[in-house]
This record gives structure tokens, C-alpha cells and sequence, in this order.
């Protein structure tokens, strides 16, 4: 019996790829010296795969920025503004696209579905000059076949990538992508023959497109593409691979039919429908590739389970038809639960990282051929046992707590123009007000500090005084900046959910538990497996601390129940919004708490609210109802004088505006110049915002310091469908990522923009 991995985590187990990134860009290292790193890694992939006993082991998974910037390069999709000439696609260009430079802005970039990965979005239209511009595909086939290991390569594939772009700048909105299709269709047969003649004997098209709720003609594009395809592709296994949820009748339907394809890959984790799909109707002959090992959390596979479910799909699908497989790629899991020293034993027993989840899948595929590790099973369902009887998971009086909130809909009494008024008067604050997002840039000092104070090797007393001086220098270089409402800047915290998880009850974390967000930036998730409780205040006393050193408004800073669910690994055995609810009442806890301090202004932040959004329309109004309803559960008790913030990023939040407003914050800043001013088109289409707003000026993942003159068009776009009275300045996201020599100016320039723009209205009346 067959096993297959849909893709591997690139970042290492103890992050060396993102070390050799920043080395690079920061012009330490050389392209020599990571590409170097980068081989090393994926040289360890692939053997550790090939020891496991996996037999469909993926080349082309691995990525210096993420896999549709991939794709773009290989189809030579560079925007003009790069200055890209034609011929190989190297680095400068590659990395301009990613993250911009001195001169030019970087792509859009955005969520990869409803996952915390992200990718850069590519820009078409019709006068777009595609050329076969990167053989990295084949280049890194040619080096896993070197190395003794026959991989199969993957490509997004052709619909999938165009249904991901949008229309570049100036192209009608309307402009369909799909029209493309016959002028990248030629490079992938391009590629596809380099594959070919290289040896390969089986190639992988990523489709995840195929589970959205798409229409006809765009299914239509399915057939279309693989039917031109069908030649180039004679001689090939090819396996189509769908992820992340159910497919629809219609997009089952597509997928089988397809020409020249050999196997379909399913998602039998988020996506359990597609079982009936299968059992209903599954062509004699084709391979299934059944997902039933989940890459996107790590609880230990139920083996048991997951074999009952495989005995069946083979009684479909056929004894050799059948491949064990992960549900998706293990991009977004961890990467290996032997470098965790310090999860207490019970714990890890529930585990599963992206190494141990290669085993499991290989477990699988011996079991469903007769050859069962009986000791390996029996151990499985042991820790299967524990978890559902620990006493540590359940807490009846949180239970009681969470179930209790489904009577109300919890709402703040007054309406958030009154309340605005109120605040108004008591925070006095100019015409567009100006404020961050609430981290500044986390120095390599800063980071030693709190290294050293984990490891025990300074006192909490030098440690305390230690941020406060950090916090200082953060309040003192805003009042020089004349920032209207400050923040602290977090030199406490490492990570926004990592430090509140590490304050509640019914969390667990890792040391090396790191996952990729995009680029080089990676998250350490949580891991959530118990009822959530907070044990004591968690940011009282740094808030109060900063308070003091500023007559100014100084924010008080929170992650959301939401944010905080969503960037967590959560538990699977009760309801996502049960534990949400349970995470509100904990947030709840500490505004009350911070607004008892004498914090008049509270950052709830909710960047992974539009995240968690299903893909499923059909299930989205549950899960918006839910979501919005704990945001409010945790601000329903405060004053009116007391003003609520919240901040979302990095999705498309248009299609949720309505949500968004019955959030019923005051205020909410949100990510807007990177994806182009998007979020603006909702209200230039008459939706009507009454709270405070704040879009974007400037992009915070680039290190390109945009000009007083660029901020201040965009503000005055901003002022076009915004009134002024609501409106904020602020940068798109928070600050920790980038370095005091560039955050000094652009906020410099951000608050002389807004200044220009103050002096431009007063004038006017």
C-alpha cells in the first residue's frame, strides 16, 4: 500500500532558512550561502520522507517566499515597475516582488485560504508577456534524483494560479483572469516536458481552488485547461491535489472527468462529505489519494479511525488504487516533536508534528497492507484514551461560564456615535488622530533580554527594569513624533498570541514549535487543549507603567478571542466557537481590568477574524455570527467614555464589512495600502461606516519609507468616501518587524502628512 505527502514545512526545525534569509537580505551572507542553507533542508526532507517509507515524496514544495510567487517566477509574470528584463529570474527580482525595495512597492499579499500562510498575489492583465522565466521545478527534481530519491514535482496548477490573482493596476476590475489560460498554458507544457525528459514519472497539480463555491464557466476552465494539457501530459501519472474542504457534487464531478489525469487527492479531514462523493461515483482505474492524516493541526492521528475509513474507500476505490495521504501539505503544522524538551510527557503523548505525522501516514498505508506495527497502534489509542479522560482538559465552572453566554447578544448600551461623543471629550484628540498598531521593532537586545530572563540566567527585577527602560524609549520617541494616542510598543512580548496563551489555563506551548507565516516570518501557535480560564491580570502592569510616563492616551494592548483561536492549534474534540467563547470571557477579565487602571483606550486586536471565515458560503453566517458576537462579549462591560479599538490585516475584508460594522467597535484600524486601497472601493459603493476607521498609509512589511507626499494622497483618497471625523492615520500593521532606522522616518513622514492634511481642511471651512 502507497503513501504520499502533499508538502513539508521549508523553515527547518529550528529555523535556519529564515536565519539565512534575513542574513541575505540584510547583506551579511551571500545568494551562495543560502542556496546552500536551502539545499541542506531540502536534502533532509526528502531522505527523512524516503526513510519513512513514503513512496510519493514532493519536490517543488520548497520556497525562499511562498509557492505562488513561485509560480509567478515561473511563468514570468513580473510586474513592470520591477525593472525585470527578461532571462532567469534571480533573486533581486524575486524578492523586490515579495517585499519591495527603495523604489517600489511590493506586491499585494494576502491569506492562502483560511490558514495564517500567506502569498503574494499575482498581478495580470491582458498585455502580460508570459516566458518560462524560472526552472526551479526542474531544477529541484534534478537535485532529489541526484541525491537517490525519484520525487514527484508540483505545480500550482493553471486555474488555481489565475483564480488566485487579481487584475493588476489600471486593468478593468472586470477583465476576466480565466481569459489567460491559453497564454500560460504554453509554459506549463514547457515545464511539463523539462519534467518529462528529466524522468519524472509522476507530477503533482496543486487545484484548491476546486473547493470554493465556484460558478459554471469557471469549472469549465478545469476541463479546458487539462484537455489542452492532455498531450504533453501522455506518459505521466498525474495526480490532481484539493484541499482544505469538501468538494461540491459539481466540483467532484469536474475533478473526475478531467483529461489525462491519473489520480484526484482529497481532503477527508475538513472535507469528511467528499466520502459519500466517492462512494457514489469514483472511475474504475484512478488512484485516490485519501487526506486522512491532518496537516494543519498537530493532535496525534486516531489510527484506529482513520483505518476504518480507509477499509472502506478501498472497498471503492480498489486494493492498489488506494494512497494514504496527508490532507494537505504539512506547510502548517510543526515540524518535528522531537526537539520539544519541555511539554510534559502526557502532553506530548497527544502530538503529532510534520515528522511524526510522516510516520503516521506510513503506519497507515502498512496497516491497510496487512503489515500492522501492533505496538505503534497500540500505543496510538493509549494516548487517544488519555486525552479524552484527563482531568486537565475539562473545568466544569468555565463550562458552566461559556454555555451561560448564549442567552445574549451582548452589546454596549449606548450607540457608538454617543459613545464617541463621550470619548470625544474626555481624550480630546485632534482631527485624524494618529497612532500605531502597538509593537515597535523588537531589537536583537531586546530579544536577548527576554531569552535570558526564560533561561532564568537574570533576576524578574533586572528583567522588569529592563522593558520599562525599552518602554520608555518607545513613549519618548512617539512624543517626539507629536503621535496623537501611543502605545508601549510590547518589548515584553515575543509573539501577540504566544504571550497570552503562556497567561491562560488550558494552554500548552513548544520551544521549537515555529510555523511559516510568509516569508521569513514565523508564529510559534499555541496549543490549545483545554477549557481556558485567566488565572490573574496579564498586561495591567505594563499598560499602567506606560500610562504613567505620558499625559498622552496610551492604548492598552489585547489579542481577540478570534485572533487568538485562530492562530492557535485548538483542540478537536468540542466545537471551535465553544472554545472561543471560553477565550472571551478571559479577554473580558482583563478590559475591565485595564479600564479599573485608568486606560481610557483598549486595542482588541482581531487580524485573524476574516481568516477564520469558512469557505463554504453556506457556512459563513455561522460563523460571523459567533465570531462577532465573542468580540463584543469581551467590551460589553465598559464605560462609554472607555474607546474600543480593534485591528484586522492581510485578508480581503469587503465581503464582511457588514460583520465587521456590527463588531460595533469605536474604532478599528485596518491593513488597506498594501492590497491597493481595496477596503476603500466598499465604502466609495455607499456603505455607510460610523465608527472610527483607520486604513493603512503605509505598508509595514516592506522596508520602503514612502514620502510625506505619498501619505498624504492617500489620505486624501481616504477623505474622498470617508468623513473626517472618523477618520484615523495609522501604518498598516504593527512595527515589531522592522528596524528604528525605517519605522523613525515613515512615521515621521506619517505625521507630518497628517498634520498637512489638518491644516488643509481647517482652512477649508
Amino acid at each position: 500500500m502507497a503513501s504520499h505527502i502533499v508538502g513539508y514545512p521549508r523553515m527547518g526545525p529550528k529555523r535556519e532558512l529564515k536565519f539565512a534569509l534575513e542574513s541575505f537580505w540584510d547583506q551579511k551572507s551571500s545568494a551562495e550561502d543560502l542556496q546552500k542553507v536551502a539545499a541542506g533542508l531540502r536534502s533532509s526532507i526528502w531522505k527523512q520522507m524516503a526513510d519513512a517509507g513514503i513512496k510519493y515524496i514532493p519536490s517543488n514544495t520548497f520556497s525562499y517566499y511562498d509557492q505562488v510567487l513561485d509560480a509567478t517566477a515561473m511563468l514570468g509574470a513580473v510586474p513592470p515597475r520591477y525593472g525585470w528584463n527578461g532571462g532567469e529570474i534571480g533573486f533581486d527580482t524575486y524578492f523586490s516582488m515579495a517585499r519591495g525595495n527603495a523604489s517600489v512597492p511590493a506586491m499585494e499579499m494576502t491569506k492562502w485560504f483560511d490558514t495564517n500562510y500567506h502569498f503574494i498575489v499575482p498581478e495580470l492583465g491582458p498585455d502580460v508577456k508570459f516566458s518560462y522565466a524560472s526552472h526551479k521545478a526542474v531544477d529541484e527534481y534534478k537535485e532529489a534524483k541526484a541525491l537517490g530519491v525519484n520525487t514527484v514535482p508540483v505545480l500550482i496548477g493553471p486555474v488555481s494560479y489565475l483564480l488566485l490573482s487579481k487584475p493588476a493596476k489600471g486593468v478593468e476590475k472586470s477583465f476576466s483572469l480565466l481569459s489567460l489560460l491559453p497564454k500560460i498554458i504554453p509554459i506549463y507544457k514547457e515545464v511539463i516536458s523539462e519534467l518529462k525528459a528529466a524522468g519524472a514519472s509522476w507530477i503533482q497539480f496543486d487545484e484548491p481552488t476546486l473547493v470554493l463555491d465556484l460558478e459554471a464557466h469557471q469549472l469549465q476552465a478545469f476541463g479546458a485547461a487539462y484537455a489542452d494539457l492532455e498531450s504533453t501530459l501522455s506518459g505521466l501519472n498525474v495526480l490532481i491535489e484539493t484541499y482544505f474542504a469538501d468538494l461540491t457534487s459539481d466540483a467532484y464531478k469536474t475533478l473526475i472527468e478531467l483529461k489525462g489525469v491519473t489520480a484526484y487527492g482529497v481532503d477527508l479531514i475538513r472535507g469528511t462529505k467528499t466520502i459519500d462523493l466517492i462512494k457514489s461515483n469514483f472511475p474504475k482505474g484512478k488512484f485516490l489519494f485519501a487526506g486522512v492524516v491532518d496537516g494543519r493541526n498537530i493532535w496525534a492521528n486516531d489510527l484506529a479511525s482513520s483505518l476504518s475509513t480507509l477499509q472502506a474507500l478501498e472497498a471503492v476505490v480498489g486494493k492498489e488504487n488506494l494512497v494514504v495521504s496527508t490532507s494537505c501539505s504539512l506547510l502548517h503544522t510543526a515540524v518535528d516533536l522531537v526537539n520539544e524538551t519541555k511539554l510534559d510527557d502526557e502532553i506530548k503523548s497527544w502530538l503529532a508534528f510534520a515528522a511524526q505525522k510522516v510516520v503516521e501516514v506510513n503506519a497507515l498505508a502498512k496497516a491497510l497492507a496487512g503489515q500492522t506495527d501492533e505496538a505503534f497502534f497500540a500505543s496510538n489509542a493509549a494516548a487517544q484514551a488519555s486525552r479524552k479522560s484527563s482531568p486537565r482538559v475539562n473545568n466544569e465552572a468555565v463550562q458552566k461560564a461559556a454555555a451561560a453566554l448564549k442567552g445574549s447578544d451582548h452589546r454596549r448600551a449606548t450607540n457608538v456615535s454617543a459613545r464617541l461623543d463621550a470619548q470625544q471629550k474626555k481624550l480630546n484628540l485632534p482631527i485624524l488622530p494618529t497612532t500605531t498598531i502597538g509593537s515597535f521593532p523588537q531589537t536583537l537586545e531586546l530579544r536577548r533580554v527576554r531569552r535570558e530572563f526564560k533561561a532564568n540566567k537574570i533576576s524578574e527585577d533586572d528583567y522588569v527594569k529592563a522593558i520599562k527602560e525599552e518602554i520608555k524609549k518607545v513613549v519618548d520617541l512617539q512624543e517626539e513624533l507629536d503621535i496623537d494616542v501611543l502605545v508601549h510598543g510590547e518589548p515584553e512580548r515575543n509573539d501577540m498570541v504566544e504571550y497570552f496563551g503562556e497567561q491562560l489555563s488550558g494552554f500548552a506551548f513548544t520551544v521549537n514549535g515555529w510555523v511559516q507565516s510568509y516569508g521569513s516570518r514565523c508564529v510559534k501557535p499555541p496549543i490549545i487543549y483545554g477549557d481556558v480560564s485567566r488565572p490573574k491580570p496579564m498586561t495591567v502592569f505594563w499598560s499602567s507603567t506606560a500610562q504613567s510616563m505620558t499625559k498622552r492616551p496610551m492604548k492598552g494592548m489585547l489579542t481577540g478571542p478570534v485572533t487568538i483561536l485562530n492562530w492557535s492549534f485548538v483542540r478537536n474534540d468540542q466545537p471551535r466557537f465553544e472554545t472561543c467563547y471560553q477565550i472571551a470571557l478571559a479577554i473580558k477579565d482583563e478590559v475591565e481590568d485595564l479600564e479599573k487602571a485608568g486606560i481610557n483606550v483598549i486595542q482588541i486586536d482581531e487580524a485573524a477574524l476574516r481568516e477564520g471565515l469558512p469557505l463554504r458560503k453556506s457556512e459563513h453566517a455561522f460563523y460571523l455570527k459567533w465570531a462577532v458576537h465573542s468580540f463584543r462579549i469581551t467590551n460589553v462591560g465598559v464605560k462609554d467614555t472607555t474607546q474600543i479599538h480593534t485591528h484586522m490585516c492581510y485578508s480581503n475584508f469587503n465581503d464582511i464589512i457588514h460583520s465587521i460594522i456590527d463588531m460595533d467597535a469605536d474604532v478599528i484600524t485596518i491593513e488597506n495600502s498594501r492590497s491597493d486601497e481595496k477596503l476603500l472601493s466598499v465604502f466609495r459603493e455607499g456603505v455607510k461606516y460610523g465608527a472610527g476607521i483607520g486604513p493603512g498609509v503605509y505598508d509595514i512589511h516592506s522596508p520602503r519609507i514612502p514620502s510625506t507626499e505619498e501619505i498624504a494622497d492617500r489620505i486624501n483618497k481616504m477623505l474622498a468616501v470617508l468623513e473626517s471625523n472618523i477618520l484615523w492615520v495609522n501604518p498598516d500593521c504593527g512595527l515589531k518587524t522592522r528596524k528604528y532606522a525605517e519605522v523613525k522616518p515613515a512615521l515621521n513622514n506619517m505625521v507630518a502628512a497628517a498634520k498637512q492634511l489638518r491644516t488643509q481642511l481647517g482652512s477649508a471651512k
